[in-house]
């Protein structure tokens, strides 16, 4: 049987690997333009890379692996391996989560966290590996069809709406309330505030990011709820993100930007929506509820301390 070969990517690498994606998880929208920015974008502290494995030269998978360089606790990364449902069994999931693990016990990683589908085979690999289970998420997926989508509300006094294009000169107001609610959403790992310059890196800069269809709910001229869109150019979009800063919840403003930036992206050409949640979130839960949101997919959370047997 033939070795995986494990290699660092290369532009030539993605539309391949964006074939492996959309056969295993079709909820993440990505692009070849988005694919490549993961590497070349990210910030020095991440130490990002990722891994492609080949079988008899083909491109059958590949591993996101970094360190979790927004966490006040030490020692976290992520490795989260992905293999061609015509390639498994054939070792280039144990092999990528092998160089991925041996990458971060270099750089001083003591925990590795990973996702894995939730079909059998793949929770059995991951425990297999030597893994323990953590949360799951749930991803959903909505057809963006004529009558589909609740119609749209009008904001209430004092709220503005308009798309994330009105923050280019200075999102800052956007990197605080997105900082306010990442730190409360339900998480495996400890998130703290992220620096400006690497949130400009990771999110803002990225060319998935569609800025028009993006919603900010604007109090005074500040960001007090947003939802932000990835689009693939293929006709599928992504809810990314979606919150509300503390002093501004049981209002409602999150489903009113949310809904607003699906109308937006149901006009621009998109035809189906995705989004993601931990099982744990349940006022997000009933927002897409509430949408009509269908189950699309789900993943479980795997962490194993590095060192430890398996």
């Amino acid at each position: 049987m033939t070795t995986p070969r494990i290699r660092d990517f290369r532009p030539a690498d993605a539309e391949a690997l964006l074939e492996v994606r959309r056969r295993t998880r079709p909820y993440q929208v990505m692009s070849a333009a988005g694919t490549a920015w993961s590497v070349v974008g990210s910030p020095s502290a991440q130490r990002y890379r990722l891994l492609v494995a080949e079988l008899d030269g083909r491109v059958v998978g590949s591993a996101s692996v970094g360190l979790a360089f927004d966490s006040s606790v030490p020692g976290q990364s992520f490795a989260d391996p992905m293999v061609h449902p015509a390639a498994r069994g054939r070792g280039a999931g144990r092999a990528l989560l092998a160089e991925a693990e041996r990458y971060l016990a270099g750089l001083g990683a003591t925990e590795v966290f990973t996702w894995a589908l939730t079909d059998e085979p793949s929770l059995d690999f991951a425990r297999r590996c030597g893994y323990r289970p953590l949360r799951t998420a749930r991803y959903l997926s909505l057809e963006l069809t004529e009558g589909a989508l609740p119609p749209r509300a009008p904001a209430p006094p004092g709220v503005e709406l308009r798309p994330a294009t009105g923050l280019t000169g200075d999102p800052w107001p956007l990197y605080e309330a997105n900082n306010e609610a990442v730190r409360d959403e339900p998480n495996d790992i400890a998130v703290d505030a992220m620096p400006y310059q690497d949130w400009l890196a990771l999110d803002w800069n990225d060319p998935d990011l569609d800025r028009s269809l993006s919603t900010v709910a604007l109090v005074g001229g500040e960001v007090v709820a947003f939802s932000l869109v990835h689009t693939d150019g293929r006709g599928g979009c992504l809810s990314r993100m979606t919150g509300t800063r503390r002093a501004h919840r049981g209002r409602g403003l999150a489903k009113l930007a949310k809904n607003h930036a699906l109308h937006l992206a149901r006009a621009a050409g998109c035809t189906r929506a995705y989004t993601g949640n931990d099982t744990g979130n349940g006022p997000m839960l009933a927002v897409n509820r509430w949408f009509g949101y269908r189950p699309a997919g789900a993943e479980q959370r795997f962490v194993r301390a590095l060192g430890a047997p398996r």
